[in-house]
C-alpha cells in the first residue's frame, strides 16, 4: 500500500466510501483508512429501514453497509480498517497512523470523513455506564424494555421517536428535555404527549447518572422561574438512550481548518476545507438538518471530482 497516494481519505462511512470510489474511477491512487473493523461508519448504527436511499432500500444500515463494501471489494488491497489515525498535519499533509505498527503517510490531497458521534450529557456516571456498556438502540432494543422504566433525553426527532417505539413496545418511558418547546416534527410531538406510557419532564436536566456495578438511576432537576435552582429528583431507570444531537469529530484537524462554533469543519461547494489540498465530506462538515447518506456520498463525488479537475489545471500550467 502506498505511503505517497495522490488521495488519502480518513473515515470509511458512506462520504469516504464514494470519496473512494470516485478517486478510484477517476484513475487517482487512493488509499482508504478506517479505525473501527469494519467500512460503513454510522450506518453500522441504524437499526431502522433504510428507504431513502434511491435504488438500495435495506433493511438496516448494515445491509446498505454491506452493499457498499462488495462495490469497493476490487480495490480492497488499497482499504485499511482497524487503523487509528492519531495525528494529521493538515500544512504538510502528513497523516500518521497505528495499526499493526506506527505508519506515515504523505499523500497530494487529503479527504476528512471522520463523521460525527453522538453528543454526550457530560455528566457524573456517565462514563462509568458506557464503560459498562449499557447503551441501547430503541429500534434494536426496545422489546428488551418491556415493563421496565427507562429515560429518554432529548427534544429532537430521534429523542421522540425513539420514545415512542419504547412505549409502543411496553417500556414505561421519562422523556427530559431542557427546553419547553420540542424541536422534533409534529408528528411525533402529539403522540409523545398523548402516550400513557410516556412522561414528559420540560425544562429538566440530568444531573447525574447513579450506579456503580449497574445502571440504577438518573437524578433530574427541574427548572422554573419560581424557583432558579431547581429541584432535584431521583427516577430510577434500567436503561439511559441520550439523543441530544451529534457533534463532528473534527478534533484532529481543530485549530487548522476553520469550522464553525460546533465544530463542524466548513467547506465551499467543491468541498474544499480552508486549508489547501485538504477537503471534507459527510457528517464532518454537514450539520444535522442536512445530514443523510444521500448527502454524504454525493459529497465524496464531488471532492473526488476536485482533486481531479485540480490536477488537469496544474498540468495544463
Amino acid at each position: 500500500m502506498a505511503s505517497r497516494p495522490d488521495v488519502l481519505i480518513i473515515g470509511g462511512g458512506p462520504g469516504g466510501i464514494a470519496s473512494f470510489i470516485w478517486a478510484k474511477r477517476l484513475g487517482l491512487e487512493a488509499v482508504l483508512l478506517e479505525k473501527e473493523a469494519e467500512l460503513g461508519g454510522q450506518l453500522r448504527h441504524i437499526f431502522n429501514r433504510i428507504i431513502d436511499y434511491p435504488g438500495l432500500p435495506a433493511a438496516d444500515g448494515a445491509e446498505l453497509a454491506r452493499h457498499f463494501v462488495r462495490h469497493v471489494q476490487p480495490w480492497a488491497e488499497q482499504i485499511r480498517c482497524g487503523v487509528d489515525v492519531q495525528a494529521v498535519d493538515v500544512a504538510t499533509k502528513q497523516v500518521i497512523v497505528r495499526g499493526e505498527g506506527r505508519e506515515t503517510y504523505h499523500p497530494r490531497f487529503l479527504i476528512l470523513a471522520m463523521g460525527a458521534q453522538n453528543r454526550r450529557l457530560g455528566v457524573p456516571g456517565e462514563e462509568a455506564m458506557l464503560a459498562r456498556g449499557e447503551t441501547y438502540s430503541a429500534a434494536r432494543d426496545r422489546f428488551r424494555f418491556r415493563g421496565r422504566p427507562v429515560a429518554v433525553v432529548g427534544g429532537g426527532d430521534r429523542a421522540l421517536e425513539g420514545s415512542l417505539l419504547l412505549a409502543e413496545a411496553g417500556a414505561e418511558v421519562l422523556l427530559i428535555h431542557r427546553r419547553r418547546q420540542f424541536t422534533a416534527r409534529s408528528e411525533y410531538v402529539k403522540p409523545v404527549f398523548n402516550h400513557r406510557r410516556i412522561r414528559v419532564l420540560t425544562e429538566a436536566t440530568v444531573q447525574r447518572i447513579v450506579g456503580e456495578e449497574r445502571l440504577e438511576g438518573i437524578v433530574v432537576r427541574q427548572h422554573h422561574p419560581a424557583s432558579p435552582e431547581g429541584k432535584e429528583q431521583f427516577f430510577p431507570v434500567d436503561a439511559v438512550f441520550v439523543r441530544i444531537g451529534m457533534e463532528p469529530n473534527s478534533h484532529l484537524v481543530r485549530g487548522q481548518v476553520a469550522t464553525d462554533r460546533y465544530g463542524y469543519v466548513l467547506v465551499n461547494s467543491a468541498m474544499e476545507t480552508t486549508a489547501a489540498d485538504v477537503f471534507a465530506v459527510g457528517d464532518l462538515c454537514t450539520r444535522p438538518l442536512y445530514s443523510s447518506i444521500s448527502m454524504a456520498t454525493a459529497q465524496g463525488m464531488a471532492a473526488a471530482k476536485s482533486i481531479v479537475s485540480r490536477l488537469s489545471e496544474s498540468s495544463a500550467e
